[in-house]
């Protein structure tokens, strides 16, 4: 995120900024999973859905997982 050398002087640390990047990242692919499983009930590929339903729960169960450590290292400074 930056060169500085002073994490002090930062508004985030670079931790807390990848952190938030991941989850970030992680939050709009739940939602277009959305998109992709309505796609694929409309061609009627089950195995699909299926696939696009598991890619979901599994990246909001890690995005759970990011805001977890996000919280804890905005509090505690790391984890």
């Amino acid at each position: 995120m930056t060169t500085a050398t002073n994490q002090d002087t930062l508004a985030l640390s670079n931790l807390e900024y990848d952190l938030l990047t991941a989850l970030q990242n992680k939050a709009e692919a739940v939602k277009a999973y959305d998109t992709y499983i309505k796609d694929a009930e409309e061609m009627s590929s089950q195995p699909c859905v299926e696939l696009f339903r598991k890619l979901k729960a599994d990246d909001t169960k890690t995005a759970q997982e990011l805001r977890h450590h996000l919280q804890e290292v905005m509090q505690k400074g790391k984890m």
